[in-house]
């Protein structure tokens, strides 16, 4: 293979199945620094991405490349619905790849890959089988000429990379190969939010999940909000829907100086972590980016397994509760503090 060659990641959505996707681009980089990288990504998840482009001598991803299947479902029936997808397919087509590394085992993604424009001695990697509690659709595989086996159990971050490095032929990076996520410099600079109404010091608690099985109980993050309020610090309840501001509400009014703050983008969500004190939440898409950005982080696990998404690269992070087994709020509280120490 060349030392240069042009290589493809496909991983669409969702939150923070992208941003345990980021690591393998850095794993690419470093193996294979002059290399293209491109990522073709659902167009509301751009920004999560946005930082680690390619600029001035800083070597990244060199092209983003929007897929707006979400919003084209909504409209299929549209003219501009599929101007916008032929529009897509040119762009995906503007170069010929050499890999494509597609780590979702869905078949939208697989169907990505094949619009591609590819060499002829191209490498198509992607799951061969189904990790457990993940979606997995198996026709995917017939996309593939490079299926990959991965362990039936197997983190988030770790099945990105073993799909990495088994398209490029390289040896499986081990848990003590500490990922990374975003540019050092970039998270060193992320501004803090400026909220009305927002405390310092403060702490967001992420309370809200696609799947009401994964929430941890309203009287749990009463009771933990009361403590921590009473310790000094403004509890912060974020919500993205009506449903979720309305528990918000419920649960704000029960905590002395609690705050719902107005809905944030993605892009916003950054500043919002990057001042708080501590980041406390369930199995969601923020709790993860709070993660990654390796801010002080308590992840509650409530009905999904911990070894799947838990941050298990920096100390910064505790991660509590298990799968149909959630932490008490006495566990929440003791990581909660345990952190906060740290500071």
């Amino acid at each position: 293979m060349s030392t240069s060659p042009k290589i493809l990641l496909v991983k669409l959505s969702s939150l923070g199945d992208v941003l345990h996707n980021l690591p393998i681009v850095w794993d690419l980089r470093a193996r294979l620094p002059d290399a293209q990288i491109d990522w073709v990504v659902e167009e509301g998840y751009v920004h999560l991405l946005e930082p680690l482009l390619s600029r001035d001598g800083f070597r990244g991803i060199d092209r983003i490349i929007p897929f707006g299947l979400r919003r084209w479902k909504k409209n299929i029936f549209k003219l501009a619905t599929w101007k916008e997808f032929f529009a897509f397919k040119n762009a995906l087509q503007v170069c010929t790849y050499d890999v494509l590394i597609e780590t979702q085992g869905l078949l939208k993604s697989a169907i990505v890959c094949s619009l591609a424009k590819k060499s002829s001695d191209v490498v198509v990697a992607g799951l061969a089988n189904a990790t457990e509690f993940s979606g997995y659709e198996p026709l995917s595989r017939s996309f593939y000429n490079q299926p990959v086996r991965v362990p039936k159990r197997c983190h988030a971050v770790d099945r990105s990379r073993w799909v990495m490095c088994s398209a490029l032929d390289l040896p499986l990076l081990e848990r003590s190969d500490a990922p990374e996520f975003y540019p050092k410099a970039f998270v060193k600079n992320i501004p803090s939010a400026v909220i009305q109404g927002l405390k310092v010091p403060f702490i967001l608690c992420f309370h809200s999940t696609a799947r009401e099985a994964k929430r941890w109980s309203n009287d749990d993050w009463i009771t933990l909000g009361k403590d921590l309020s009473a310790r000094g610090y403004q509890v912060v309840f974020p919500w993205g829907s009506a449903k979720e501001k309305s528990v918000s509400m419920s649960l704000a009014e029960q905590i002395p100086g609690a705050l719902v703050p107005p809905s944030f983008s993605i892009e916003e969500a950054f500043s919002v972590i990057a001042g708080a004190a501590l980041t406390v939440g369930v199995d969601t898409g923020l709790t993860h980016l709070a993660a990654v950005l390796d801010k002080l982080t308590v992840e509650i696990y409530c009905d999904s397994p911990r070894w799947k998404t838990e941050g298990y690269w920096s100390d910064r992070i505790c991660n509590v509760g298990d799968i149909q087994n959630p932490a008490s709020v006495q566990e929440v509280l003791g990581a909660s503090l345990k952190l906060l120490d740290q500071a």
